[in-house]
């Protein structure tokens, strides 16, 4: 039983670049245990790029720079809290599903090691619509909305790593957390609902509708992740890592879209 506590100190160590040791865990070779605990935890990681995110759009909106460029150093700052790995996933599995071949010849693209057209079309449409739509959010002083957009995309790899979906190979990340996710997925929906309500809080009162449309984008979240993962799975004979890190940029700048709507 791998506790909370380790959980989300390997979750940060692992999915970002924060100094989280990890004591003497780090010298254990990762099993399913851990890995599954790790998506369990994936979220928190979510909450605190996003708040790193959000203070940062904060404090350099106090200055004499563009809105717009404000929000592409938001981009920037989550790309550079992760290592970029959720996007070389992004590119990775657009390349894979471009290639329209079997699952061993989707293999064989991802696992190249270059950025086709496919990854690098994909690579630019989604990191423009997160640029614009953070500059969007940024615009309005949005701060929380921003925070909660960037953390909602990693509840679409929890959703991804649900026990009907298997690994696509027996060595590798998704090897780790495929199938391994349960209770975390509704636990972890429920206090995203949760989270909408601070969205409804206004000068003026309290906006009922704000809350309704933030409900509706954590919806779309969750039954993209749900629809995608299983079509990934479905082209590559199971998941893998790769697929993973789509889901969470896709539903990031999908979730930034849902609320600017």
């Amino acid at each position: 039983m791998v506790s909370p506590l380790r959980a989300v100190r390997t979750a940060l160590s692992w999915m970002t670049v924060l100094p989280v040791g990890t004591g003497s865990d780090a010298e254990e070779t990762p099993d399913r245990a851990v890995g599954g605990a790790v998506m369990s935890a994936l979220p928190v990681v979510g909450i605190v790029v996003g708040a790193a995110a959000a203070a940062l759009a904060f404090g350099v909106s106090f200055t004499d720079l563009p809105t717009a460029l404000i929000g592409v150093l938001v981009v920037v700052l989550t790309a550079a809290l992760t290592r970029g790995m959720h996007l070389d996933g992004l590119a990775d599995t657009a390349d894979g599903l471009g290639c329209y071949g079997p699952p061993e010849r989707i293999a064989e693209v991802m696992r190249s090691g270059t950025v086709g057209p496919f990854g690098v079309a994909t690579l630019v449409l989604t990191l423009g619509v997160q640029a614009a739509g953070s500059t969007g959010l940024v615009g309005e002083s949005r701060w929380y909305e921003l925070a909660f957009a960037i953390a909602l995309g990693r509840l679409g790899a929890v959703v991804g790593t649900r026990r009907s979906i298997s690994p696509a190979h027996p060595n590798g990340f998704g090897a780790l957390v495929a199938g391994t996710q349960r209770l975390s997925i509704p636990v972890w929906g429920l206090l995203a609902a949760v989270a909408t309500v601070p969205i409804g809080l206004r000068d003026n009162g309290f906006d009922a509708a704000a809350v309704v449309q933030a409900l509706v984008v954590v919806l779309a979240v969750v039954v993209f992740a749900w629809v995608f993962t299983r079509h990934c799975a479905r082209r590559m004979g199971g998941l893998n890592g790769d697929v993973l890190g789509a889901t969470i940029e896709l539903g990031v700048a999908l979730a930034l879209v849902g609320l600017l709507i």
